[in-house]
């Protein structure tokens, strides 16, 4: 079996926020083999969560191991941009609806 190529900086920083662990082996430059081996040893680099039968890592996590933190403070810095009350979530406006008549 070969190994994927290794991604780039910028491809890890498009993963998603909980990344397979298909995903994360060629951000750490492993094959699949070694990487699920990892797993079974508890010794992959990263905390793996698993949910029912697929595993998952944090982008977060993989991120720092791999040492890329500036790329998640560019990501939070672009967010809050593009939001002028970002990280805060904004309460719903209140309904002008009425409720509908209920008949007898």
């Amino acid at each position: 079996m070969t190994t994927a190529a290794p991604l780039t900086p910028a491809q890890v920083a498009a993963l998603p926020a909980m990344v397979p662990v298909l995903d994360a082996f060629p951000a750490l430059n492993i094959g699949e083999t070694l990487g699920y081996q990892m797993i079974s040893d508890g010794v992959f680099p990263v905390e793996v969560l698993r949910f029912g039968r697929a595993f998952r890592v944090r982008k977060a996590d993989l991120m720092a191991f791999l040492g890329l933190s500036q790329y998640v403070a560019a990501e939070v810095q672009s967010a809050a941009a593009t939001n002028d009350d970002a990280p805060g979530v904004q309460p719903e406006a209140p309904s002008t609806e009425q409720p509908a008549p209920t008949s007898k």
